[in-house]
C-alpha cells in the first residue's frame, strides 16, 4: 500500500463529473482538503455548467470542464472532448487525484493524468469488467468513517489519506452579490424574508416527480394553515410541473422556475423559511444554505441521500412497492421509477408542519 503519512499535497484533482448535488455534497470533502492542505491548489473535473458556481463559492480555485451532450455524443466527439480534458488536467501536474465519479471514463482519465498518489474507490461501485483497470494506488472504502450516507462515500478518501475530519456536511455561504439580487427578487414580488418556503417540483425523470395536483394541494392546505407564500423553482427543463401547480392552486404562487442562475438560487434558497420539493440537486443546495428541508423520496433511500446537516424530514412510501407506472418505472433503477407518487398528500403537510414547529425557535433568533 502506498505510504502517505508525512505527504503535503500541493495540487489535488477532484473528478466529480456527476450533478449539482454531487457537487454540493462534494464540497464537503473540498472543505476538509483546504484545511489540511493550507495553500494547496485544488481542481474540479465537472461538467461546464457547474463550473461557475464551483467557483464561485470556493470549493475549488480551478476548475476542468466538459461538455456533457459531447460526452453522449458520436465516437468523435467523445473522443475529442476527452482528448482536450486529458491535455488540460495533464498541465497542472497534479500530485494527487480523487476519483468521486467511479466510472469506466474517470478510471480512464485519471489513468493518463497519472498522479503519483491516486485515490479511488475498493471495491468500486460497479465490479471492473476484464479489459478495464483500476489506475488508483490508494484505495478508499466504499463509505468512510463507518457511516452509509453517500456524503461518506464523497468523505472516504480523506480517512484513506489519514485526514482528519473536520467539516461533517456541507455549508456553501451565498455571495453577497447573489443575496442582493434574491432579495430584490422577494422585494419585487412582495415577499418577507423567512416567511416564504421554496417548492422545487422538477426531477430529471417524471417519474421522480411528485404528482403538481398534490403539490398544489399541499400548498393550499400550508397556505391557509401558516399565511406562508409560496415559490416554485427549478431549472429551464422543469416548466411544465410548476404551470400544472400555478393552474391548480387557490393561494397565490410566485413562479421562478428557469429565471434562475444556481447562484442566485442559492442566495433566495437561504432566505426562504423551509425547502418542500423532490429528491433532487436544489434539495442539497437548500440544506447546504442552512434552510429546513421536507424531501419526498421514491425508490432512492434517504439514509443514502436524505438531507444532511439540517432539520429535515424525508418522506418515502412504504417498500416494497406496490407498482403505480409499471409501463413507465424501470425497476430497480432509483432514477426511473415512480414509487413517490404512492405519498398522499397529508403526510407531506403533517410533515412541513412538524419541521414549522420544529424551527420556530431558530426563525425567531433570526428575525
Amino acid at each position: 500500500m502506498l505510504q502517505i503519512s508525512s505527504t503535503t499535497f500541493r495540487s489535488i484533482l477532484i473528478l466529480q463529473t456527476k450533478f449539482i448535488g454531487d457537487i454540493v455534497l462534494a464540497s464537503a470533502l473540498s472543505k476538509n482538503l483546504q484545511l489540511e492542505y493550507p495553500g494547496a491548489r485544488i481542481v474540479f473535473l465537472c461538467e461546464a455548467r457547474l463550473a461557475n458556481f464551483v467557483i464561485a463559492h470556493g470549493i475549488a480555485s480551478d476548475v476542468v470542464t466538459f461538455r456533457r451532450a459531447r460526452m453522449r455524443g458520436s465516437p468523435l466527439e467523445r473522443g475529442s472532448e476527452l482528448y482536450a480534458m486529458v491535455r488540460k488536467l495533464r498541465s497542472f501536474r497534479f500530485d494527487l487525484t480523487i476519483d468521486l465519479t467511479d466510472s469506466k471514463t474517470s478510471r480512464i482519465i485519471a489513468g493518463l493524468v497519472n498522479a503519483k498518489t491516486r485515490v479511488g474507490f475498493d471495491p468500486p461501485e460497479r465490479p471492473l469488467r476484464w479489459l478495464e483497470r483500476q489506475p488508483a494506488n490508494l484505495p478508499a472504502k466504499p463509505f468512510g468513517f463507518g457511516e452509509r450516507h453517500y456524503l461518506y462515500r464523497y468523505l472516504s478518501p480523506l480517512e484513506a489519506l489519514g485526514v482528519d475530519l473536520r467539516v461533517r456536511a456541507p455549508f456553501i455561504r451565498p455571495l453577497p452579490l447573489e443575496t442582493a439580487r434574491a432579495l430584490a427578487l422577494l422585494s419585487k414580488h412582495h415577499l418577507r424574508r423567512n416567511a416564504f418556503i421554496a417548492v422545487h417540483a422538477g426531477a430529471s425523470f417524471r417519474g421522480r416527480r411528485w404528482q403538481p395536483e398534490r403539490f398544489a394541494a399541499a400548498i393550499d392546505e400550508i397556505s391557509r394553515e401558516t399565511g406562508l407564500d409560496f415559490v416554485l423553482v427549478g431549472g429551464p427543463d422543469e416548466r411544465k410541473p410548476a404551470e400544472q401547480i400555478v393552474a391548480r392552486t387557490v393561494s397565490p404562487v410566485v413562479d421562478l422556475v428557469g429565471a434562475l442562475s444556481l447562484e442566485t438560487l442559492l442566495a433566495l434558497l437561504k432566505q426562504a423559511r423551509l425547502f418542500l420539493g423532490n429528491e433532487s440537486g436544489p434539495m442539497h443546495m437548500a440544506a447546504a444554505a442552512g434552510t429546513p428541508v421536507v424531501g419526498l423520496f421514491g425508490l432512492t433511500s434517504p439514509t443514502s441521500w436524505g438531507p444532511v446537516g439540517v432539520p429535515s424530514i424525508a418522506l418515502q412510501p412504504a417498500m416494497p412497492c406496490d407498482c403505480v407506472a409499471s409501463d413507465l418505472c424501470r425497476w430497480p433503477d432509483p432514477s426511473k421509477a415512480c414509487c413517490v407518487w404512492r405519498l398522499e398528500v397529508e403526510p407531506v403537510v403533517a410533515a412541513v408542519r412538524e419541521i414549522l414547529s420544529r424551527t420556530q425557535m431558530d426563525v425567531k433568533h433570526a428575525i
